[in-house]
Order: structure tokens, then C-alpha cells, then sequence
């Protein structure tokens, strides 16, 4: 009997079968192809709007995407530096070959963890209890607990206009049999689509006709642990460039319409809203003249060229003329044509806030399987399942991350309270406390969870407490020492449109008005100090009458999610409440009084009834 049997060894499932390994549980590993380990068949980047402060909210609670994504990368770049702090996100163009090589040797090289090639054909419960998974040649894995971590391999379908082919990303098998053994289960399954772009020759690409995307000029990690020498030299990244669609472009696409797979009814599922297909886009915004693609390098070993923003299902000899019409792309040679793919997915409804399953004890879920996209999104989720499988067998209540703490508990919030229909993808503005889920603050957010849960080290941790004593240290002097006006100080607020003030100058203050800089104001102090320790305690302070508010909003919120709700609560009977609430209630069975009122339909006065029926039921 192994404690832990993961399915599926994506991204999502990398960190799920890590959490449990590093926490000491004897875990099975079960991945399709070896090679394939924590593949990335759709873009080569990691990181992004949100996503980029996922992955510094996986590496707080010492999960193993960071690191690697810091290691192999070919660029770093930070996002949204002219607004505020709160939208800043950081992206890695990533060396896909190498990430996959690096992280399928981390897995094959931790203690408690083994990896088996094969396919898993049945899930096997008793008396609504996960119990065993039946593979396609290796027999019978009974566990403790399972996650489900499959991606897009469930029952997929890829499509190319007309040609649909029973397969997974880039030919890989598929299981037919997984989803079906679910529905036998009593689980709901529903159908989403996503696809990718054209990879052309590098080579073939006239990059002269396109602009110039470089990366940042400074050292730039998602990893705290990860040191400027192990990753690639700001002199030596590799740039990224950006072309446009032209009106030749459009008019291919509009004369073929009828010829994508989106289009011409063979696509059943329903695509990402936020990811569209280039033809979805030319319907969507048909009054929009040109629309903006990047053109990313794969990896150092291949000689091939992402187009991101390309997405399309149209046929071949379509794809070879909407390509040659891109600007730089006139003569490009494409390696692997762009296509559609459609796969099974688990109503995120029937999941718990811990990412277990409501019908079926000790099976989790987590990862495109659950109905997200994105890479970052399937990692957050698969860190999550596999943080609380742990915790489930030790017998520990559930890790439950709020809104306020982290974009990783705003997505498992958002999925388990209001479902969806589509891939959901994480967007700064789904998170209402965004200035408080910051880049520069994660391990403040998050890195005492992952210490309890046995994945960030005691050494590690202590780094992190020697690192809040120096931002408390700076922010104290600032408090407590002024700055001469003999220093030089008025001539550089002059600068920046101030007049000139009598006397010396509170530098914690002045660190408030707009354009002021700490590091100029330590400079004019003559004090020395550490940039990234100045840099966090410069947005404390500037942001600070903003992120208390923030913080007083969601210290609201939370007592409200403190509220919990029984699991036995018979929603068709409670007096007074809406029928479209007893439905919704019936059905989606929140944890808490918060989540019950972030549901769809939920009105304030359905919320006062249940605050009363609870203390009613308390006091019998």
C-alpha cells in the first residue's frame, strides 16, 4: 500500500507528487511518456500577468517550479514597471527541451518518489473512497490517496480544420477509458478546447522587418534561492521579437472561416476567452486593423520559432499562406502546423476548497483537468493538492488559502464557488486585494505554510526572518532620521517640480511624495544598502495608506469565511431562503458563509438568513 499515487506528470502533477515526496510520503508517479515530464507543448514561457506572481506564490511554499523556470531560462523580463506595484508580474522565456530534461531528473532523483511509465485506464473506490488505480500494463497501485493531475490527455481530440485524430498534445497517446471509469464514479465531465500556434524554421524568419524585444537589464529570479551565477547572463539572453498580422493576413482568415475547426462545428468544447484562436480574434474584433504576435525561440537545441498569438485550426495549405503573409515571415518554412485540441474536464463544482473531491474521499484533483490553462495556473493547483493529500493522511485539517494571501486562493475560490465553462485563466483583475498579492511579497504572504507543511527548510526560513528584520530595520530609520536640507536633498526634490522647504527633512515621509526614490534618498544619506531590501520597503511605504485599506477590507471579508457552514446542512429546507439559493446551495455546498456569498444568484438577504439559521441551530 504506497500513500500516494499521482496521475500525471505535467505540471501540475510535478509538484503534487514533490509535495508529498518532500513531506516524507511514499508516492507513485505515473506519466505517459518519461521524456514528458513537465512538458510544455503550448507556449515556451513561464510567468505573465498573475501568473508571474503564481510562481513566486509556488516558490514561498517551496514548490519546484521556480527554481527550474530561473535555471533554463533563455530571458527574463518584468511586466507593467510603468503602473503600480500591485500589477507588476515577471516572465521567463524558457528553454522548453531543457526545463522538461532538468525537472524530469529532479523527479527521478527524490527520495520517496517513483516514477512509472504508463496509462492510467480506471479509478477503483469503495464505499466513496479512493482505494486503487488500474494501469494499462503494470497491474493494480493501491494508495492511501490519489491525485488527479491529467491535463488534456482525457478522451482528447486533435484538429486540423476537418482532420481530427484521437490523440494528445503532439501525438501522445490519449485514455478514453480514465473518463469514462469517472462518469461510472457519478463524476460530471464536460468538454474544453484550447490549441497552439505554428513553430516555423528560425532560420527562415527576417527578423530585420520586426522590432527588437529584449530582456531586462538586471538580474531577475522567481526563486529566492536562485543566485545571479546560475542563471543566464543579462549580456547573454536571447531576444524575443514582435511582428504584425496585415490585411492579408485578415482576409485569409475571413475567406476561410468555414474551414477551422472552431467554425465549421467539429470543435464541441468551448475555447478560452482570453486565449483565443487568431480567427476568434478576427471575428471578435472585426474592427480591429492588425493584432500584435511574438515571435519566442523554443530552446537553444532547436532550431524553431514560436508564433505567440497565432492559435488556429484551419487546415494546412490555409496555415502556409496566413504565415507567409506575416510581416519577416514572407518566406518562412513552418515545422509543425498549429491545431485545435479538445479535452474531457472535471466540473470544478464538485470539488472542495482542499481540492478533494466532494463524492469521493482521498481523491484530489488539480491542473487542466480541473478547467484551467496556463502552466502556472496547473502548478498552483497541483503544489495545492498535493500540500493537503499530505495533510488528509496525517490528519490535519486542510490548507485553505484566502483571497487576501495569495492569486493561488483567489483561483481555487473562483473555481469551487462559481465553476466554469471555459479554460480559466488568472487575470490581475479577478483578484479584488491584488495590492496586497503582490510580486515583492509572496514570502511574506506564504512562506510560513510552506514551512509548516515540511517544504521550505529551517535554513531557508531563517534567511527569510534575517531578510523582514533589515526591512523593518530601514523602515525604522527612516522613521527616525531626517535629512539635512546641507545634503543635497532640496536640489534633487527641486528636480521633481517640490520648492525648497526650511530645515531638515523626515526621510519616511518624503519617501511619499511622488517620484521620490529611497535609493536616491539613502545615496544623499550616505547609507549604505541592500537594493532588494530598499526596493520592497520603498512600496511598503508609498503604498501604505492604499494597502491598509486593502487590508482592513479584507480583515471584513475573512471574518465571514471564519464562519463555517456544516457539511450537513439540508439547503432545501432552510426557511426563508430563495429557491434559486436552496438550489445553488444544494448544489455547490459552500464551506463558509464567505464563499457561500461569492456564489452566482446569492443575494445579501439569503446570506442574513443563513447567519440566522446558524445561530439558531447553535443554540439547540
Amino acid at each position: 500500500m504506497r500513500d500516494c499515487v499521482v496521475v500525471g506528470a505535467g505540471h501540475a502533477g510535478v509538484e503534487a507528487a514533490m509535495a508529498m515526496a518532500h513531506a516524507g510520503k511514499d508516492t507513485v508517479l505515473v506519466t505517459i511518456k518519461l521524456e514528458h515530464i513537465a512538458k510544455m507543448p503550448c507556449n515556451p514561457s513561464i510567468g505573465g500577468p498573475a501568473k508571474g506572481v503564481v510562481v513566486r506564490e509556488i516558490d514561498a511554499l517551496g514548490g519546484v517550479m521556480p527554481k527550474i523556470a530561473d535555471k533554463t531560462a533563455l530571458q527574463f523580463k518584468m511586466l507593467n514597471t510603468t503602473k503600480g506595484p500591485g500589477v507588476w508580474n515577471m516572465r521567463v522565456q524558457s528553454d522548453k527541451l531543457e526545463y522538461s530534461k532538468t525537472m524530469a531528473e529532479l523527479c527521478m532523483h527524490t527520495d520517496h518518489l517513483e516514477v512509472i511509465e504508463d496509462i492510467v485506464d480506471e479509478i477503483i473506490c469503495e464505499d466513496r473512497k479512493f482505494k486503487a488505480v488500474r494501469l494499462r500494463n503494470n497491474g493494480i497501485i493501491e494508495a492511501k490517496a490519489c491525485i488527479m493531475t491529467t491535463g488534456t490527455y482525457m478522451d482528447s481530440t486533435v484538429m486540423i480544420s476537418a482532420d481530427t485524430r484521437s490523440e494528445g498534445p503532439d501525438g501522445d497517446k490519449t485514455t478514453k477509458d480514465l473518463s469514462e471509469s469517472l462518469r461510472k464514479l457519478g463524476l460530471r465531465l464536460f468538454r474544453l478546447k484550447t490549441g497552439t500556434p505554428q513553430r516555423v524554421l528560425t532560420s527562415s524568419i527576417d527578423f530585420s522587418k520586426t522590432k527588437l524585444e529584449p530582456g531586462a537589464s538586471e538580474f531577475l529570479h522567481f526563486s529566492s534561492e536562485t543566485k545571479e551565477d546560475e542563471v543566464r547572463p543579462v549580456s547573454e539572453q536571447i531576444p524575443c521579437y514582435l511582428t504584425y498580422t496585415t490585411p492579408e493576413t485578415l482576409e485569409i482568415i475571413r475567406e476561410n472561416l468555414n474551414k477551422s475547426s472552431m467554425y465549421s462545428g467539429v470543435v464541441k468544447g468551448v475555447g478560452p476567452r482570453y486565449c483565443p484562436s487568431i480567427e476568434d480574434k478576427v471575428v471578435r474584433f472585426a474592427d480591429k486593423e492588425r493584432h500584435q504576435l511574438f515571435l519566442e525561440p523554443e530552446s537553444l537545441s532547436l532550431n524553431t520559432t514560436y508564433i505567440q498569438g497565432f492559435s488556429t485550426s484551419m487546415p494546412r495549405d490555409v496555415q502556409e499562406k496566413m504565415v507567409h503573409s506575416l510581416i519577416g515571415l514572407e518566406n518562412a518554412k513552418i515545422v509543425k502546423y498549429a491545431y485545435a485540441i479538445e479535452y474531457d474536464a472535471i466540473d470544478p463544482l464538485q470539488v472542495k476548497p482542499s481540492l478533494e473531491l466532494k463524492q469521493i474521499e482521498n481523491l484530489f484533483i488539480g491542473g487542466q483537468i480541473l478547467g484551467t490553462s496556463g502552466y502556472e495556473e496547473a502548478a498552483g493547483l497541483g503544489l495545492m493538492a498535493g500540500i493537503n493529500a499530505r495533510r488528509k493522511l496525517d490528519g490535519l485539517e486542510p490548507l485553505i488559502l484566502k483571497r487576501d494571501e495569495s492569486y493561488i486562493g483567489v483561483m481555487i475560490d473562483d473555481l469551487v464557488t462559481k465553476g466554469t465553462n471555459e479554460p480559466y485563466r488568472l487575470l490581475t483583475s479577478r483578484a479584488e486585494y491584488r495590492l496586497l498579492l503582490r510580486h515583492d511579497n509572496a514570502d511574506q504572504r506564504l512562506i510560513e505554510y510552506g514551512h509548516d507543511n515540511h517544504l521550505i527548510s529551517d535554513e531557508r526560513y531563517k534567511r527569510y526572518l534575517d531578510k523582514m528584520s533589515k526591512i523593518n530595520e530601514l523602515k525604522a530609520f527612516l522613521q527616525e532620521n531626517k535629512i539635512d536640507k546641507d545634503s543635497g536633498v532640496n536640489e534633487y526634490l527641486n528636480s521633481l517640480g517640490f520648492e525648497n522647504e526650511e530645515g531638515s527633512h523626515n526621510s519616511y515621509d518624503l519617501l511619499k511624495r511622488p517620484g521620490v526614490e529611497l535609493s536616491k534618498l539613502l545615496d544623499l544619506m550616505g547609507v549604505e544598502y541592500d537594493k532588494e531590501i530598499a526596493r520592497q520597503v520603498e512600496i511598503e511605504v508609498k503604498y501604505e495608506g492604499y494597502i491598509l485599506k486593502a487590508r482592513k477590507e479584507a480583515d471584513r471579508m475573512a471574518k465571514m469565511d471564519n464562519i463555517r457552514l456544516p457539511e450537513d446542512i439540508d439547503y432545501l429546507h432552510v426557511d426563508n431562503l430563495a429557491l434559486e439559493a436552496r438550489a445553488k446551495l444544494d448544489k455547490i455546498r459552500p464551506a463558509s458563509l464567505g464563499q457561500a456569498s461569492r456564489i452566482s444568484g446569492i443575494n445579501p438577504s439569503d446570506i442574513q438568513v443563513l447567519a440566522i439559521y446558524l445561530k439558531q441551530r447553535k443554540g439547540q
